[in-house]
Order: structure tokens, then C-alpha cells, then sequence
């Protein structure tokens, strides 16, 4: 995300003010650990901003009316306690600062009682509710002095304001050799000494101003001939213009977005005020607020996803090791016959007497092969023998209990392997690839519970599986399931008598009901399900996949284990192919 500056933040007070002051607090409620948002009422309207101070991307601005979450947050309830029954009457940006001052008094004109200090500084980024006194009363994080020994700064300080920034102000009054040489002083590259050399520039400013005179950052600033500087100087005139007059506006810009216009011919003529259309109000905040909730969800669904990532590698991996020791305890039950001969010759031999005997050499008389025992010289050979056979009993013990645990690590693999082959196949969609990944943690909690505490974590939230919904070539319904959950409710919950249910065969993937009790599914409606089911499995990198295609009143859950596995008759094998499903899905661009 491209970060706010200077620039942007002026942007967002001047386009603010008017409609914001004065205006009466209402609400504070905290929906992130790094975020508020603050509803005030003015005469027309109820206004929200909201306010992060996050170090990746902190920022100010007005959103749309937000959902009631957190408010019941320590920190949303200290500024609900101090700001109630006050009124926004401040709202100031310190010259070439990324802070802001939010003051509130009783009444309009009447003295500050409260200040709400917001610094938009990337990782230095913090919140400060100041009283009367400019004393702390509430932070949005401790600064101790072991993380800043310039600066720290608690609950219970005084308040003081962060140094200032180095570099000259930009100024208009300021002539072009002035400017010129300023820049021209050290030896080094005009990106850099653009921005060392005036506060309030930051990298995507900089970038914007070099892209609108047609100049690299790294170019070396002596080398610049009278052309560029006057290229260079003119984009720099035309952003302090639009700051000194305010005139600002939203656009997109690359990945980020610039809110100033430019008098620098090429892409981006300027706008006239008498030509340009009539803004809507907070017409700039609102995109900013779009902007950064996209770019939000984005990063959020990213990290979700290598989170969710990290978490199947590891449960797989330990599923892997659960599977491997079974196999292995499995591997030492195979002298459970051979026990069983040893006890039985024993019985065939009452001739014998076991005194003194420490080895007994026997033949086999059904293979004739002579097997050597070792026998206890103080016990009778009934009795060696019962040790022979209850040992072997144990193994055969051992054996009964040890398949079924096999079977049940191996159905668990099978759930994580297709688990994490849906977050593979997630794209990045906003809110419909947040609720597939939150579906995709919801799958994990069973694997990740202890059997101490799987009693007593709550479950999670039910809500109504959301599975993909297509249409097949004839017009029927195909629903795609994208977890365990959307997997076992087309399979079961929604499939009706004449549905058909499809599945890659022997390997993780979806599962695909064709809604053949909808209408008659044809050959096309078939192969289309079929592609589906291809290109939402493992093996979605082939030409060709084969596909087991079976009723759905064939389908029977497998006890115990969680949603998404199923037992299944014989049913009939088509080939799908991946490459076909594509034009089914021209939404999700998978």
C-alpha cells in the first residue's frame, strides 16, 4: 500500500474541514488492534473517520458508515468516557507534518478540553488522547525507553511533539536558481536529492514529480541540462499550487493513487476549476477510503493465506510422522504366525522334557523347516508354549488396533492435502477470497485441537456454506465446493435424487454436483462437471484427468471424521479436462 503523506493527509483535511467542523462525538470503536473509528454528528450528516497507525500503512480519513465492532475495547471505551458529551471543533495539520490535531471543547468557540493527537510517522506511527494539560490519558501504544530513547512516552506524560522534519519547507516564493541550487549542492542522485532536501516529500511524491518532467530518480543531479530543470521545476510549482490552493483530487497512479494536478503537458494536462466537474462530497476521502480497504483486504488475505499455509505444512507434516510411526509399529506385529508355529510345536513335542534344556532345535512338519527355540529350563513346555501364544495374541491384538488408526491418519491426510489444495487454487477476490480462506481456518480447528482443549474450545460460528455456483452448457446448476464444509453440504445437504456427484479420482480436489434433478443433463452438461472437477484437483496441470462420476444417492459419510470425506459405489470414469472448465469460470480468472 502506498503510504499517506504529506500531501495526501493535507489533501484530506482541507476536503474535511468544512463539512466536519463542528461536529459532536458520538462513537469510538476499535475494529483492529491498530485502528479507530470515530463517529461525530453535525447538523446535516453523521460522519466517521477512521484512524490506523499501523507501521506499514497508518492514515486518516472519512469512511462510509463501518459496522458496530469493538467497541467494547479498553482503548474505544477510554476516548468514548473522554470525549463524550464534547464537540470536534479543531482539526488542524501541523506545516509539512504527517500529525494531526484533533481538538474538542464543550461548545464551539469555547476552550479545548480534550486533544487527540494522531502521528502518521510509518513505524514511529501512534495515537495520544492529551487532557487540559496535554497530559496522556490514553495511547494507542506505549513508547518505553528501551524502544525510543529520544522520545518515550506513556500514559500519565506530558505530551510532546515528535522532532521536526529535516530539509528546507517548499516554498513558491522561492526562485528557480534558488531552488535549483539547492537541489545541485551534493553530488549525488536527483531522487535523492529531492528528497533530502525539502521536507513533506515522500517516495511516491517524488517518484510522481520526476514522472511528470520525464526524469529518472537515479539520474546524477549535475548532469541535468536547462530543459530538465525547467521540466523538473515545473511539476515541482505545479504540486505547491495545488497545496497552497487546496485544490486536490483523487486519481489512480501506478499501484498507489496522486492527488494533486499538474500544468506539465503529456498524460496529465491540468484541470481547471471552471472545467473540472463537480465534486461529490468527500468525494476524495471516500476514495482513499476504498483504496486503502481494497489494498487492506488484500494484505490481510495474503497474510491469512501464508499463515493458513504454514499451519497445513505443519499439520501434514505431523500427520506424515503419526502415519509413518503406525506403519512402523504395524511392521513389528509380523512374528505373530511364527509365535503361533513355536507354540504349536511345542504341544506336538510332550516327549520332551524341558529340564535342562536352553534350546530346543524342532522341525516344522507341514513346511519342514527346523526352527530353533529358545526355552526356559525351569519351566514345563505347556506352559513356554501359553507364553508363545499369548504373545502372539497380543500382536494379533496389536494388529486390530493399529489398521483402524492407519485408516484414520490417512483420512486426515487426505482432508489437510485437499484443504491445502484449496488454498493453492484461492485467488484474490476481496471479500468472497476472505470468507473462502476464514472457511479454510474453520476446517483446521478439529486437526488443531488438543483432546484437552477440544472440549473446551467453543465452535465456531455456523453460518450457511457458500459453495461456487455455476451453470452447465444445458443450463443446469453445478455447485463446486472450495472446502470441507461447502463439500459435504452439495453432497448432502443439497443434492436431491437424479443430481450426479463428481470427484478426480484417487487424489484431492472438489467435489461437483451436477443438478440433474433440476432438468435433463446431457453429454455436454456431464463433460462440463467433469472439467470442473479436473481443474479443481491436483492434478489441474494435466491435459486429461480422470473423473469418477457416481449418483449422489451412492454417497455415504465416513463416521468420525470430520465433513468432506465420502464412500462412494462403483460408479463410471470420464475424462476431464482442466483447460475446458476455464470458460466457466470468467469471474474468478482461475
Amino acid at each position: 500500500m502506498q503510504p499517506q503523506d504529506t500531501t495526501s493527509l493535507r489533501a484530506v483535511v482541507t476536503e474535511l474541514s468544512p463539512l466536519l467542523l463542528p461536529a459532536r462525538f458520538e462513537k469510538a470503536q476499535q475494529p483492529q488492534p491498530q485502528g479507530l473509528q470515530l463517529g461525530f454528528r453535525t447538523l446535516e450528516q453523521k460522519l466517521w473517520l477512521e484512524l490506523h497507525w499501523q507501521a506499514d500503512c497508518p492514515r486518516f480519513h472519512a469512511i462510509p458508515p463501518p459496522p458496530r465492532q469493538g467497541e467494547g475495547s479498553t482503548l474505544a471505551q477510554q476516548l468514548q468516557h473522554g470525549l463524550g458529551g464534547l464537540a470536534l471543533v479543531q482539526l488542524e495539520q501541523p506545516p509539512w507534518e504527517r500529525v494531526l490535531r484533533l481538538g474538542f471543547a464543550e461548545r464551539p468557540g469555547g476552550e479545548l478540553r480534550r486533544e487527540l493527537v494522531v502521528e502518521l510517522m510509518g513505524r514511529h506511527s501512534n495515537l495520544f488522547l492529551l487532557d487540559e494539560q496535554l497530559q496522556v490519558i490514553a495511547t494507542g501504544r506505549q513508547v518505553r525507553e528501551h524502544q525510543s530513547r529520544l522520545r518515550p512516552i506513556a500514559t500519565g506524560d506530558r505530551y510532546s511533539p515528535p522532532p521536526a522534519l529535516q530539509g528546507a519547507l517548499p516554498s513558491l516564493s522561492e526562485t528557480e536558481p534558488q531552488w535549483r541550487a539547492r537541489l545541485a549542492l551534493l553530488p549525488q542522485p536527483l531522487g535523492q536529492a529531492l528528497g533530502q532536501s525539502y521536507r513533506g516529500l515522500s517516495p511516491a511524491l517524488r517518484d510522481q514529480l520526476l514522472e511528470d518532467a520525464g526524469l529518472e530518480a537515479n539520474l546524477p543531479v549535475q548532469s541535468l541540462n536547462p530543459e530538465e530543470w525547467a521540466r523538473l521545476n515545473l511539476a515541482w510549482r505545479s504540486w505547491l499550487e495545488s497545496w497552497e490552493k487546496g485544490s486536490f483530487s483523487f486519481g489512480p497512479w501506478r499501484s498507489g493513487y496522486r492527488c494533486w494536478h499538474t500544468n506539465v503537458g503529456g498524460s496529465k494536462p491540468e484541470i481547471e476549476t471552471e472545467t473540472k466537474p463537480q465534486q461529490q462530497p468527500l468525494e476524495l476521502n471516500l476514495a482513499l477510503a476504498r483504496y486503502y480497504g481494497e489494498a487492506g483486504l488484500r494484505s490481510r488475505c495474503q497474510q491469512r493465506r501464508q499463515r493458513l499455509g504454514q499451519q497445513l505444512s505443519q499439520l501434514i507434516a505431523r500427520e506424515n510422522r503419526e502415519l509413518q510411526h503406525q506403519q512402523e509399529l504395524l511392521g513389528n506385529t509380523g512374528g505373530e504366525a511364527l509365535l503361533q508355529r513355536q507354540g504349536d510345536l511345542l504341544f506336538c513335542r510332550p516327549d520332551v522334557a524341558s529340564s535342562g534344556h536352553k534350546k530346543l532345535r524342532l522341525e516344522d512338519p507341514e513346511t519342514g523347516e527346523k526352527l530353533d527355540l529358545k526355552l526356559d529350563p525351569q519351566l514345563s513346555l505347556v506352559t513356554q508354549a501359553q507364553k508363545f501364544y499369548k504373545r502372539a495374541q497380543k500382536l494379533r491384538r496389536s494388529v486390530e488396533a493399529i489398521q483402524p488408526r492407519l485408516e484414520h491418519h490417512r483420512q486426515r491426510l487426505q482432508l489437510l492435502e485437499n484443504s491445502q489444495l484449496q488454498l493453492e487454487l484461492s485467488g484474490d477476490s476481496g471479500a468472497e477470497e476472505e470468507a473462502l480462506l476464514e472457511a479454510l481456518a474453520e476446517d483446521l480447528l478439529p486437526f488443531q485441537q488438543t483432546k484437552g482443549l477440544s472440549r473446551r474450545r467453543s465452535a465456531p460460528a455456523q453460518h450457511s456454506p457458500q459453495p461456487l455456483e455455476l451453470l452447465s452448457p444445458g443450463g443446469l446448476r453445478l455447485l463446486v465446493g472450495r472446502n470441507h464444509r461447502q463439500n459435504d453440504w452439495i453432497s448432502f445437504r443439497q443434492a436431491r435424487k437424479g443430481d450426479w456427484w463428481f470427484h478426480a479420482q484417487e487424489q484431492p480436489g472438489s467435489h461437483v454436483v451436477l443438478k440433474g434433478s433440476e432438468g435433463v443433463a446431457g453429454e455436454a452438461d456431464l463433460a462440463a462437471a467433469a472439467d470442473l472437477a479436473a481443474h479443481f484437483s491436483r492434478s489441474r496441470g494435466n491435459r486429461r484427468v480422470p473423473v469418477v462420476m457416481v449418483p449422489v444417492e451412492q454417497l455415504q459419510r465416513i463416521p468420525g471424521l470430520a465433513a468432506g470425506l465420502v464412500r462412494h459405489g462403483p460408479g463410471e470414469i470420464l475424462w476431464g479436462e482442466p483447460d475446458r472448465a476455464k470458460p466457466l469460470l470468467p469471474s474468478l480468472g482461475q
